[in-house]
């Protein structure tokens, strides 16, 4: 329920303050009041854009707040999910600065406008006079049945196997185009993959092949550098000896020339160490020319595959590989693939049509409960004999179902039922949307609903019923309805008058709750006119205790 209603600064509202009430409240007030701004502050609430025209007085802020008592059962996941303070009071807040930049707030918590606008649909429908126009739109048609019927759940599961169904198309046809491309880059890429398959690139380590290759093409030169090492320090004129000789005849009783001579003998014991290795390692120096030119081939095919392919590493090499692997492996089964989503997608229309088949026998059925409904409440409003008709056509599946529904209405006893646009007036479509209005209400369970006008183009007694209806729809929710006529506006519980007054130079709008002979005199002027007498007055208080 909307509470308290707040605008500032906001076209030719300069202040005005609105505490509301549950039940049915009628706003009345002349042509060019300023009944539309109202509504153009509650749009903003529905996080509707803002417009920087909308700042009377440039130099302040715009701001549109409104209250609204919640209940924490329906609303605790939405402020969970958004990490917002849940209050029994919630205030939704819209500012706009002289730059038109918008903000919006829950709570005094600063929000996203998607977020605020799923917060306050779910508070709060303004029904606006071209809103009568979607009784012809075949969505909205369509759209009736389904908030009657309770069929949210069945279509959300219909929507997402649809969606599903889609990409699951769009897969396969994919695939399908990419299939030639796919059966030639196979060819190519397993040309590839055999070129690599030779460089064993799992088993070999071609670091330490090159490294054999450079010794093997160094032979002799690793070889004449062994013997050269062996000779030098073994040879009998070799160091080793001569170091004996030193070690023999210096051996004198001098401290410092003793050190020497213990450094000599530690050298001696490393340079016998290096002679042994070396002639060792010579004795163990082979040269297998055919192991040779193999690893030269292995080494030459290896750094030929990293220049095609613009590589620099073994491991580069192997990621190739394995790519190319599995490049292969998805072409070869491409068939295999297309086949597994051909399935998948079957299993989901199943799953589609069996859905909207129990989809469209519940549309069907409700659809009877619907029709009887409405001309019962169309008969209250004074159109005896009125009835409306769902005429069902098969069509393709659709996330909507496999229905072409189209609403037929006939306003007059006696008439066949046509299609909407050929068969009512503006008056017999104000009165049919309000009945459907009100049967929607009662399943979607708004809190608070605005009507704009549902009473334009009826008159008299069909008002007065008009007014009777909107009366007994504001005992269960609360309703408001902007209108010009006495017959409707005498049934409101409350009242709200909007007028215009020039003040020091400056148009103002303003809001006024009337008390009731305030009400009296204001549906008198509805009837009269301006020149208000004391007939008019009781005609006024009779309209109202009727």
């Amino acid at each position: 329920m909307l509470n308290r209603l707040s605008v500032n600064n906001f076209a030719l509202i300069e202040n005005a303050e609105l505490d509301l009430n549950n039940g049915f409240t009628v706003i009345t007030g002349e042509t060019g009041s300023g009944k539309s701004i109202l509504l153009g502050a509650l749009k903003l609430i529905l996080g509707e854009r803002a417009d920087y025209a909308v700042i009377r007085d440039q130099e302040k802020k715009t701001i549109v707040e409104a209250a609204f008592t919640i209940s924490g059962d329906h609303f605790a996941r939405f402020f969970k999910t958004h990490d917002l303070d849940l209050e029994n009071e919630t205030i939704i807040r819209r500012e706009i600065n002289s730059k038109g930049k918008s903000r919006a707030f829950i709570n005094d918590t600063p929000v996203q406008l998607a977020v605020l606008k799923e917060l306050s649909e779910r508070l709060i429908h303004i029904h606006s006079q071209h809103h009568t126009l979607e009784l012809k739109n075949k969505s909205f048609q369509r759209s009736i049945l389904d908030v009657i019927a309770g069929n949210e759940k069945a279509l959300a599961n219909l929507k997402s196997l649809y969606s599903k169904a889609k990409e699951l198309t769009r897969e396969i046809k994919s695939l399908e185009e990419n299939k030639s491309q796919l059966a030639l880059e196979h060819e190519f890429n397993s040309f590839q993959l055999e070129e690599l398959s030779k460089l064993q690139l799992e088993t070999l380590d071609y670091e330490n092949i090159e490294k054999e290759v450079e010794r093997g093409e160094q032979f002799e030169e690793i070889k004449a550098a062994y013997q050269l090492i062996a000779h030098v320090i073994n040879a009998d004129d070799g160091v080793l000896n001569s170091l004996n000789t030193v070690l023999k005849t210096a051996s004198v009783k001098d401290e410092q020339i003793q050190e020497l001579l213990e450094r000599i003998r530690s050298v001696q014991i490393e340079l016998k160490d290096i002679g042994a290795i070396a002639e060792d390692d010579l004795s163990d120096l082979t040269l297998e020319p055919e192991e040779l030119t193999r690893h030269i081939n292995h080494l030459d095919a290896f750094n030929s595959a990293l220049r095609k392919h613009n590589l620099s590493s073994q491991e580069e090499l192997k990621d190739l590989f394995d790519h190319l692997s599995k490049e292969i492996n998805d072409s070869s089964q491409i068939d295999e693939k297309i086949t597994e989503k051909k399935f998948e997608l079957e299993q989901l229309e199943k799953k589609a049509k069996v859905i909207a088949g129990e989809l469209s026998d519940k549309r069907k059925k409700s659809a009877k409960t619907i029709e009887k409904q409405v001309a019962e409440l169309l008969n209250q409003l004074k159109l005896e004999g009125a009835k409306i008709q769902f005429d069902f056509q098969a069509m393709e599946l659709s996330e909507h179902g496999i229905d072409d529904i189209t609403l037929y209405f006939a306003p007059n006893k006696g008439m066949s039922p046509q299609v909407i646009e050929k068969s009512a007036s503006g008056g017999e479509l104000s009165r049919l949307m309000l009945v459907v209005q009100f049967l929607l209400s009662q399943k979607q369970q708004l809190p608070t609903v605005i009507f704009d006008e549902i009473d334009t183009g009826v008159s008299g007694v069909v008002a007065q019923k008009i007014g009777e209806h909107l009366k007994k729809m504001g005992d269960t929710m609360q309703l408001m309805a902007i209108t010009h006529l006495p017959q409707v506006a005498s049934k409101g519980t409350h009242h709200i008058l909007v007028k215009k007054e020039n003040d020091k130079g400056f148009t103002k709008t303003y809001l006024k709750p009337l008390n009731n002979e305030e009400r009296i005199e204001e549906i008198a002027k509805l009837m009269s006119g301006s020149i208000i007498n004391d007939a008019a007055l009781l005609n006024a208080k009779n309209l109202m205790n009727e």
